[in-house]
């Protein structure tokens, strides 16, 4: 799972993060526009972006920026974490409009707490243009990655989307094995393949 390593604090407004596509549902068949995504690390952050050119349906009863659960009954970004070595985990989900949730997991869909307790010091951003296009965005401090699920350079991770409610379509980047769509499979998540950001005039030619 690729992620970007930034020496200096990225700042929403000013991301110029590369974007990487999916374009293929849980089940190898295409749809179109791919949805796309974006993982990177500075000093203090990692940084989860997700976007798509059409427009999506986000849980009606969530607001911008604001702690919702269930929002993988509607349109949704997820990145899952893992702590080396696997066992506990992190299940992050963005909304196209910043609305976002967290839990974390000691194993598959074995919730740590019973309640919903969000993970501390995250903030989205989103935006939305006029054709119904969305790009979200998540900082989630390493800080607390570290001390929730060991996070360091030998976690794994998955990023995946759930789009097109009602009528959903799953989409893992990982290979999480097939079947039914089930995302929590952390014994697959990818590997964390670091590497330096490049300058935007490297990534776009």
């Amino acid at each position: 799972m690729v992620i970007f390593r930034s020496p200096e604090r990225l700042a929403w407004g000013a991301l110029d993060l590369p974007i990487l596509g999916e374009g293929q549902d849980w089940h190898g068949l295409p749809f179109w526009p791919p949805v796309g995504y974006s993982l990177a690390i500075d000093p203090e952050w990692l940084w989860f972006i997700a976007g798509r050119n059409k427009p999506a349906q986000p849980h009606p009863d969530s607001s911008p920026g604001l702690f919702k659960a269930q929002l993988w009954r509607h349109d949704v970004a997820e990145l899952f974490l893992a702590e080396p070595g696997g066992g506990r985990y992190l299940e992050f989900n963005l909304a196209p409009n910043a609305a976002w949730w967290s839990c974390v997991f000691n194993g598959p869909r074995m919730r740590v707490f019973d309640k919903d307790i969000p993970l501390a010091g995250v903030g989205t951003w989103a935006t939305l243009a006029a054709d119904g296009s969305w790009m979200a965005a998540a900082a989630l401090p390493l800080e607390t990655l570290r001390e929730t699920i060991g996070f360091d350079e030998n976690s794994t991770a998955n990023v995946a989307f759930i789009l097109k409610a009602p009528d959903q379509r799953y989409i893992s980047v990982a290979d999480l094995g097939g079947g039914e769509p089930d995302f929590h499979r952390p014994d697959k998540f990818e590997p964390l393949e670091i590497q330096p950001l490049p300058a935007l005039s490297e990534a776009v030619g």
